[in-house]
């Protein structure tokens, strides 16, 4: 849906011409973020400053025209998809405006690559530890707007823990500041309720992480099973003995395939599973902790574990990991991803079951997941070509969904729901609990403009699950 020449000529009035984009062309390539859903932006404004961004957004609250916020677009959830709205690009604002190493904090705007505060504190020794495995190129934004998790947070926790506050605008322009440049800033925690909200409340133009400590030392440990039951039961018996890992990872034989196909990493293509288990912190406490790890995954039943001995290798056994998604390709030109969590004692039950919907729908299904902290991705791989596959696929991502819940879990660990999972939120949410959240959506946004027609169920049928072209030995990081 085109917007009216009025609109176009008053945001150019606001951003400069060359910084508002009208040109299909040029649109077609804010259609997407990283899932299957799309659709036309009305127009695309990239500001620069705070003071535009406000402009912006007071502009359209007096037109009554909606906006959605848009960082890298790496989402998976369709939470960047502008349909006829204005799209908010925050691509410019990517400065990290401070670093106070005495508080370790830094204060970064929201276009800031997550990679890129790590490495910009590294030389103080710090670095910032949520880290999704698209972190090369996702932005500090869109990490906020989701709630983004990554492996490392299984001990660390994901963005929400390591924000400590925010310069926001609100839907009618107006600026405000939530939280502090410390964990207890008093009040109520505003940051927290923002954080994950899925660009609903705000735009975030100014945001104060929080940056840790680099470990003093890292052991990681590749544990190969010839039962991927051994590798899940295995995930239980670590949490239980009083150890939380700084990453606790799991691929199946499908995944493993995959990647071996598309980067020969060394994995067993023989095996039904394989564990990478990172701990960290100081020297004897890593020591001590790694070989109890060490001894566990042995007893497990664990065919034979791999140390890294050095950085290089660490490197080399997290970039099989990291890069499985577009390993995917090797296998089928598409693939469905499901971002359900478990209680990880259930991941038996739940893989079990998984594999059962991948026999029922003709389907494979490819496991590579956050097994610490049970949040699941189930790649289910086909062919759109094929007639009646792409129906397939998505009906068995939603029965996934759908067993998630049944077995205590939840919707979403990591990627949102936007609009992926909204007719899902039933399953987990009474009415009463879906009007209480709309009721806080709208006291930071009264008139709801703000990514309009995410995350709270509308009736449409929809699928459980994205829809993505894998591209064949894609060395790229996605999302999970």
């Amino acid at each position: 849906m085109a917007l009216d020449t009025h609109v176009i000529s008053e945001l150019r009035a606001i951003v400069d011409e060359q910084y508002v984009v009208t040109q299909r062309e040029d649109l077609w390539v804010y259609r997407h973020d990283g899932s299957v859903e799309h659709a036309w932006p009305g127009v695309v404004v990239l500001p620069a400053t705070t003071d535009e961004v406000s402009r912006v957004m007071a502009f359209a609250h007096r037109e009554g025209v909606a906006i959605v916020a848009r960082g890298a677009g790496t989402g998976l959830s369709g939470g960047a998809v502008a349909d006829g709205s204005i799209l908010l690009s925050l691509n410019r604002m990517r400065r990290i405006l401070e670093v106070d190493t005495a508080n370790r904090t830094a204060l970064v705007e929201p276009g800031v690559v997550n990679l890129d505060i790590s490495k910009a504190v590294h030389q103080h020794g710090l670095y910032y530890a949520p880290d999704p495995s698209s972190q090369k190129g996702c932005t500090i934004g869109g990490n906020v707007a989701e709630c983004a998790g990554g492996p490392h947070c299984l001990r660390y926790g994901t963005t929400t823990n390591h924000v400590l506050g925010m310069e926001a605008v609100l839907e009618d322009g107006s600026v405000i500041w939530l939280g502090g440049s410390h964990r207890d800033a008093p009040g109520y925690d505003l940051v927290g309720a923002f954080v994950g909200s899925e660009g609903m409340f705000g735009v975030a133009t100014k945001i104060r992480v929080r940056l840790l400590k680099l470990p003093e030392a890292v052991r990681t440990y590749l544990a190969v099973f010839n039962r991927m039951d051994d590798a899940s039961a295995t995930v239980s018996r670590i949490i239980g003995g009083g150890i939380v890992p700084a990453a606790l990872e799991m691929m199946d034989a499908l995944a493993i395939r995959a990647v071996e196909n598309a980067r020969k990493m060394g994995y067993p293509t023989d095996a039904e599973a394989v564990l990478l288990v990172e701990v960290d912190g100081l020297a004897e406490d890593a020591e001590e902790e790694g070989a109890e790890v060490l001894r566990l995954l042995h007893e497990a039943g664990a065919r034979e574990v791999r140390v890294a001995e050095t950085e290089e290798e660490r490197e080399r056994l997290w970039a099989g990991r990291k890069g499985a998604l577009g390993a995917l390709g090797t296998l089928a030109p598409n693939y469905v991803l499901v971002d359900g969590v478990v209680p990880p004692t259930r991941l038996p039950e739940t893989l079990r079951r998984v594999g059962e919907i991948s026999l029922k729908y003709g389907l494979p299904i490819a496991n590579v997941f956050h097994a610490g902290d049970g949040n699941l991705h189930p790649c289910i791989v086909f062919d759109e070509r094929k007639p009646g596959e792409t129906a397939r696929a998505l009906e068995a991502g939603g029965e996934i969904l759908k067993v998630c819940v049944e077995l205590g879990g939840a919707l979403s660990g990591e990627h949102g729901i936007g609009l992926e999972k909204q007719e899902y939120m039933p399953l987990l949410f009474t009415n009463a609990d879906l009007d209480a959240m709309q009721k806080l959506r709208l006291a930071f946004a009264p008139r709801g403009l703000l990514n309009p027609g995410k995350v709270f169920p509308t009736g449409k049928a929809r699928h459980g699950g994205n829809v993505h072209a894998a591209p064949a030995a894609s060395t790229g990081d996605a999302w999970i």
